[in-house]
């Protein structure tokens, strides 16, 4: 099972979430919302297990940590990941669009500098801006972008731009979500929860909820599960040695 976008710090119990993870054999990107948070979050992954930790710094929070941009240098050699980062065009965020792409700026061109890394990207109203930047600094990586709301016209751009893409449960409630990942090529594809911010039955997700985006690709795909859990897994071995 494969989450590969989850806020493992964020949860009331993280080492409890993050050792039921490694019992339950689960592929876990663990994204950050600040690089002050990435060392101790690094820390909760169990020795053994298989999540990954990467180093962010959130849009949403960009005003208030553009400060910790020097920390993200000093960690970015040693993260092999980054995210959450990207930029959010919603309106209460909107008015701090020149810190966004301040920071967005920065986190790429420190990660071309840096040889490239494989980076989560929020893009929530933001898809067209954020693809931007991708064109603007092609050598920073491999982009998945988590949780994608763009139109047609942007996701034919980001596949142009060899993006790969995270879909959870939320996304694939609704009808628009439904729609966009049924025009992704399967082999660009993994799982996410956004948990704990996405939700189901009124509560966070937790990383193995997963497994109902497996249920939902099956429907939309039309084939059996086991066929999307290989498909996955095959993803992302792939994915995963892109860098």
């Amino acid at each position: 099972m494969i989450d590969f976008h989850t806020h493992l710090d964020l949860y009331p119990n993280p080492s409890e979430v993050a050792r039921e993870c490694r019992v339950r054999g689960m592929d876990i990107l663990s994204v950050t919302t600040t690089p002050s948070a990435w060392k101790g979050t690094s820390a909760i992954a169990m020795p053994g297990s298989r999540v990954r930790t990467a180093l962010g710094l959130h849009p949403q929070i960009a005003h208030q940590r553009r400060s910790e941009l020097d920390l993200f240098d000093h960690y970015l050699p040693d993260a092999s990941y980054v995210g959450e980062v990207g930029l959010d065009g919603a309106p209460e965020f909107k008015k701090y669009w020149d810190d966004q792409l301040s920071v967005f700026n920065h986190v790429l061109q420190a990660c071309s500098r840096a040889g490239g890394r494989i980076m989560s990207i929020h893009s929530r109203r933001a898809a067209s801006a954020v693809l931007d930047r991708l064109e603007v600094f092609p050598n920073a990586g491999v982009p998945i972008l988590h949780w994608f709301s763009g139109n047609k016209r942007d996701l034919d751009r980001a596949l142009s731009l060899n993006c790969w893409f995270s879909v959870g449960p939320a996304m694939l409630i609704g009808t628009k979500g439904l729609d966009l990942v049924g025009h992704i090529p399967r082999e660009q594809i993994l799982t996410e929860t956004d948990g704990p911010f996405a939700q189901v039955n009124g509560r966070g997700m937790m990383p193995w909820d997963a497994q109902r985006a497996v249920v939902q690709l099956s429907a939309l795909w039309k084939i059996p599960l086991k066929n999307v859990e290989q498909e996955l897994d095959s993803n992302l071995q792939r994915f995963t040695s892109l860098l």
